[in-house]
């Protein structure tokens, strides 16, 4: 009876302690399969030339993100039109074109042209009849053969035909048609547009053979010499906003950071509270474009935040991140003896993997936003973090 007890009692205690030894290897895989922990052999960890530091209060640039796109002043957009209508019988411009000022946008074709000169010529002809008959009124007035009456009447007269010459003459030139080429006897049917401004063609709405009504958009162009930039600033952000700070944006597609001045702090909050603030470009570039997206920071001045050497952060997964070294003492002592030539070869060194997000970059230094529960006193991988990262990646494809 007493050696089945005794037996019994064997057989129990190997199994409690082949399930505690299994209990403390899967602790031990779990322990080494942390995601967010990388170790170093002591001779990888001098060979990386980690140095450790901690994150410290600095002063950097504050500010406010924003979106926007890039326009141009009213006057400098320009919708190009034709006064009195026509065929289109040319026209030169397509979209995004340069077009300097005083060159021909097209060529219109109207008959009512004709009859424009036509009546400015009779007009002028009768004119110089009305001259002559008032002067002769004078002089029978002078010599009382003909009364005042007669003399109101042609002055009269000839000062309403003054008026309609002048009319015709001013009707001539919106047509851009030369009244002194008309009187020289060259009628013509045909007029050019020209361009009122140098710029680009933004739109085309014409083409040969169509017919154009009078005041119809032919074309629209911009000058983007004077480009300015418009953002949305949400109005919590609004008091933070003054005159002459600095916006500095990318187009979609340009990989150039560029420059703006605020001149102008919207007063109209929109429906999704937001407001527009206007920049002037300090370099214009000929590759911007009025209607392209942007992506803008405005400065509103320096401010102490958390930071760290821009080199200590880096990026993986579209995330940032800094290595830590692990919290436990030995390790820590390992750590700072690690040049030691005497220091043992089968000592490691642990470093934790910490996600954070990044503010602004500046001098060399890089605002992060740490976690709730981070340790300031934490010593901090200042250099030679992607050398752990690189490690931590290699690991991991190795698993």
């Amino acid at each position: 009876m007493y050696k089945i007890m005794y037996k019994s009692l064997f057989a129990i205690t190997i199994l409690f302690a082949a399930c505690t030894a299994k209990t403390e290897e899967k602790k031990v895989v779990a322990e080494t399969h942390d995601p967010n922990l990388v170790e170093f052999s002591q001779d990888q960890y001098n060979n990386a030339n980690v140095q450790l530091g901690k994150v410290s209060m600095t002063n950097l640039g504050s500010y406010i993100k924003a979106s926007g796109t890039l326009d141009v002043p009213p006057n400098q957009f320009i919708s190009i039109t034709a006064p009195y209508g026509g065929t289109i019988k040319s026209t030169p411009v397509i979209e995004g074109k340069y077009i300097r000022k005083g060159e021909v946008i097209a060529v219109i074709e109207n008959p009512e042209f004709l009859q424009m000169q036509q009546d400015y010529m009779e007009s002028s002809s009768q004119l110089s009849f009305l001259k002559q008959d008032m002067a002769r009124q004078e002089e029978l007035v002078k010599e009382n053969i003909a009364a005042k009456k007669s003399l109101q009447r042609a002055g009269s007269e000839y000062n309403s035909m003054i008026a309609r010459v002048e009319g015709l003459k001013s009707k001539l030139r919106l047509a851009n048609i030369n009244p002194a080429s008309v009187k020289s006897g060259n009628f013509t049917s045909r007029v050019s547009i020209h361009a009122p401004i140098s710029g680009y063609i933004t739109h085309v709405y014409s083409n040969v053979g169509k017919y154009v009504g009078p005041n119809e958009v032919l074309a629209d162009m911009a000058n983007t010499k004077n480009i300015l930039v418009k953002v949305k600033v949400f109005e919590k952000d609004l008091p933070r906003v003054k005159m002459n700070q600095r916006i500095r944006f990318k187009a979609t597609g340009d990989s150039v950071e560029r420059i703006a001045k605020i001149f102008l702090i919207g007063k109209d909050i929109d429906v999704d509270r937001t407001a527009q603030v206007s920049g002037r470009l300090i370099n214009p570039a000929p590759s911007l474009i009025p209607g392209m997206f942007i992506n803008a920071i405005i400065e509103i001045g320096a401010s102490e935040t958390t930071a760290l050497p821009q080199q200590a952060v880096v990026q993986s997964g579209g995330r940032n991140y800094i290595f830590v070294l692990d919290e436990d003492k030995s390790n820590e002592d390992v750590a700072q003896n690690a040049k030691d030539q005497d220091s043992t070869a089968d000592k490691h060194i642990k470093f934790k993997r910490i996600e954070v997000g990044i503010t602004v970059t500046e001098n060399g230094f890089t605002g992060v936003q740490l976690p709730s529960n981070f340790n300031m006193e934490s010593k901090v991988v200042i250099k030679g973090a992607y050398d752990l990262l690189s490690k931590m990646n290699n690991t991991e494809e190795e698993e």
